[in-house]
């Protein structure tokens, strides 16, 4: 399967392309966690995610570097499993084509900290970077996407997050969670259900070269058509350029580029592709709008032609009466068809006004529900104000036999049902609305069209009164039948704790037979106007439910409210009380080192956390963190550097901190030792003192590798020495103790690898006279390297 990229700067929202030199390094970043084990139409996502990658960077320019990042592909439930496993060079497409196919998803999401690490690695440019995510999940690592991303944005981290949710839509949180990183670093969010989908959104991220295009206005002294013109010249114009000011504004389909530029003619550079183009003028008393594609190979210049100035209106007044000309106005809706030529248009209303263009018109009147028509010849002067009556009979004939039926009582907001029989050609886009009694025909609110049918369903207005249902016709001329119908106040109530704690999960429960199932409870400050609302539960045809306290102690209230329009329907008050919280840890931990915390917090809520930051931290700040989820202890890893610190305990909602003790990381003391020399592929014993997480790890990296890089390693586990085999290719290098967490250098050693064959003092001894006779047999002996190849 292949695809071409068409998509230009505009779908990145630049203004102008970047040079070869200057265009942003690009990572990739996949998800690769459990959930993509998941099938779309019998299909593993990652399956589709393998394939559609490969076209992608098939095709991707290839004067830009490329990176791949991957999370959640070697081990389960480990948030730590993230890996930028190609770094941003040139032609990287093929390797990272090759390494995707052989992704295996198997651990968690860790998708924030996932952007965090590919922004960071790829900060060592100047430039600006984009980093494109590919997840198909909700954050299971990260307590607040957006405050990281917002973190990151606000470090100076000079880069650009674009989101595709990979088969999310109905995960709401998942959704706000992706659209938040990338709306935090100005990047943009996409939804992709299938592969085709997924595929048109890494398209719309692809790069391409402008072209210079042109821009005009003309003005026409010809007769033409009442509306500005576009055309493509393939020649130079002979026409008149339109006087006064001119502007253009020119943008894609998203509005996410956009570009206005003012003269006449203009000029603009673009990147090849679809565009909105919008002209705005002192001689055309609107915008004027055309949709174009802007190709290698298509005409460069872009005009509009504008229609000489029109002549002023004359104002005709025209009047709709019954059987004379002295007989009443008819008091339903009349169609007034104008025609001239090729030109006509229409409006309603009687009397009806309208300002015309001078000249001959042959004007007709549509009385729609007596099915008559009357039309007549009118000329009208530049300027002149004239009065036309049209006399229409009264017809014989009956109309045609139309009912419609809802029940006599509704309650506010709910969902009632409604039918009706229609003899004749009704059309499918007639309909049936609710309206107050006596409002003129034409006016609805919620409405439910015919559509072939012979009943249906409405949503009754938010306030109580007397109203009726009407059928009527889609253009709003006739109304065909009218029922009565009362909309009264809902007997309802709410109820729940008189006290809760700060941030806590409560119950909530209320009576509110034949409301909407889309109204909800929600909890507000008291005093708030109506319609606020902060955390909300739907009433879903349920009695109860469940609410989040707010961050912040004090007097609230539960309302039940109506979801069209807002209207509170019943309160109760509700106090919100600080919680009695405390949290425990040791006074002093190594760097890197995991450690135990404990705390109580009766009444939180579950996914409140504890975790640990430098002292004086903005509140909401996090690292490493625990959830409380009704335990009372819990672990965390220390940070890789030293200084001073503090354990905080505090809301997901909002990030308050509630409780914080003081916690000093101080410095490890770790050594390492192993052989000097070895040859290539051979055995090295290497041993250390001081390790502090068990997931640490010894490896062996070439002299001068930038910390934090690793090649082959073994985890220190709960051992002090271990075995690892040398490097296969001679040079020298270097033996690391490096953390887990920031891969930070704890201790190092050199290690010179000789060549396979190399000359080894390993201990043996060689003995041998030193003299002999020609021909004469000598003894010689040795010791060591008697179980070797040597």
């Amino acid at each position: 399967m292949k695809r071409t990229l068409f998509a230009g700067l505009a779908a990145l929202g630049l203004a102008l392309p970047a040079t070869a030199q200057q265009r942003p390094d690009t990572i990739l970043v996949l998800d690769a966690s459990g959930s993509m084990w998941g099938q779309i139409d019998g299909v593993n996502k990652i399956t589709i995610a393998r394939d559609v990658v490969r076209d992608f960077v098939a095709v991707f320019p290839a004067d830009e570097n490329l990176g791949l990042v991957a999370y959640g592909h070697r081990e389960r439930g480990q948030c730590s499993d993230i890996e930028t496993i190609v770094t941003p060079a040139l032609g990287t497409g093929e390797d990272i084509a090759k390494i995707v196919a052989e992704l295996n998803p198997r651990g968690m999401t860790p998708m924030t900290d996932a952007v965090i690490a590919a922004a960071h690695a790829l900060r060592h440019t100047e430039q600006a970077a984009t980093v494109i995510l590919i997840s198909d999940g909700i954050e299971t690592c990260n307590p607040d996407p957006c405050a990281a991303a917002r973190a990151l944005n606000d470090a100076g981290v000079d880069f650009t997050a674009h989101v595709i949710g990979f088969d999310v839509r109905g995960e709401a949180e998942a959704l706000l969670q992706m659209q938040c990183i990338a709306d935090e670093t100005g990047g943009r969010f996409f939804t992709a259900d299938n592969a085709e989908e997924l595929y048109g959104a890494l398209e719309q991220l692809a790069v391409v070269e402008p072209g210079t295009f042109s821009f005009a206005a003309y003005q026409n002294h010809e007769r033409m058509g009442p509306e500005p013109v576009f055309f493509r010249p393939d020649q130079e114009m002979s026409a008149e350029y339109l006087a006064g000011n001119v502007s253009w504004e020119i943008s894609d389909s998203e509005a996410s580029y956009v570009q206005t530029l003012t003269g006449n003619p203009a000029q603009l550079d673009l990147p090849f592709g679809d565009y909105v183009v919008t002209v705005t003028t002192e001689a055309w008393d609107q915008p004027v709008q055309t949709e174009m594609n802007f190709a290698a190979d298509s005409i460069h210049n872009l005009s509009v032609m504008f229609p000489p100035r029109e002549p002023d209106l004359a104002e005709l007044t025209l009047r709709a009466v019954l059987d004379s000309a002295s007989g009443p106005l008819i008091d339903t809706p009349i169609t007034w068809e104008f025609t001239q030529g090729d030109d006509s248009f229409e409006f309603g209303g009687n009397p009806g006004v309208m300002e015309v263009r001078p000249g001959t018109w042959t004007v007709t009147g549509y009385h729609t529900a007596m099915e008559l028509e009357q039309s007549q010849t009118l000329t009208l002067a530049e300027g002149q104000r004239a009065t036309q009556t049209f006399v229409f009979e009264t017809p014989a004939a009956p109309l045609p036999a139309v009912t419609v039926t809802a029940p006599a009582q509704v309650v506010v907001g709910s969902a009632f049902g409604v039918s009706w029989t229609a003899e004749g050609a009704l059309k499918e886009r007639d309909y049936v609305t609710i309206v107050p009694v006596g409002a003129e025909g034409g006016a609805y609110t919620d409405y439910d069209r015919l559509q072939g049918r012979s009943e249906g369903q409405l949503r009754a207005p938010a306030e109580p009164g007397l109203y009726e249902v009407r059928l009527q016709t889609e253009d709003g001329k006739a109304v065909l039948a009218t029922t009565p119908i009362e909309v009264v106040d809902a007997v309802v109530t709410v109820s729940g704790p008189a006290q809760v704690v700060i941030g806590s999960a409560f119950p909530v429960s209320w009576a509110a037979e034949g409301l909407h199932p889309r109204d909800y409870v929600t909890i507000v400050p008291l005093g708030a106007e109506e319609g606020a609302y902060t955390d909300y539960t739907r009433l879903e045809g349920k009695t109860e439910g469940s609410l989040r306290a707010p961050a912040e102690a004090g007097l609230y209230e539960l309302r039940l409210q109506m979801e069209n329009g807002g209207r509170v329907l019943a309160r109760a008050p509700i106090e919100v009380v600080e919680a009695q919280v405390t949290v425990s840890a040791p006074a002093q931990v190594l760097v890197g080192s995991a450690f135990d915390v404990s705390w109580t917090a009766e009444g939180l809520h579950p996914r409140d956390y504890v975790t640990i930051v430098p002292m004086g931290a903005a509140e909401g700040e996090y690292t490493d963190y625990d959830r409380l989820e009704g335990q009372a202890s819990g672990r965390l890893r220390a940070p890789i550097e030293p200084g001073l610190y503090e354990v905080r305990l505090q809301l997901e909602n909002g990030g308050r901190v509630l409780a914080r003790t003081p916690v000093e990381v101080a410095e490890g003391e770790v050594t390492l030792s192993g052989p000097e020399r070895v040859r290539a592929g051979g055995d090295v014993a290497v041993s250390w003192t001081g390790a502090i997480h068990p997931r640490d790890y010894i490896t062996i990296v070439p002299a001068g590798t930038a910390d934090g890089e690793y090649a082959a390693y073994t985890r220190v586990g709960d051992a002090s020495q271990g075995r690892m085999t040398a490097p296969e290719e001679p040079g020298a290098y270097e033996i690391r103790y490096q953390l887990e967490r920031g891969n930070r250098v704890m201790a190092r050693g050199p290690l010179e690898v000789l060549a396979p064959d190399a000359a080894l003092d390993d201990g043996a001894g060689l003995q041998a006279p030193a003299t002999g006779k020609p021909g004469e047999v000598i003894t010689i002996s040795w010791s060591g390297g008697s179980d070797s190849a040597d």
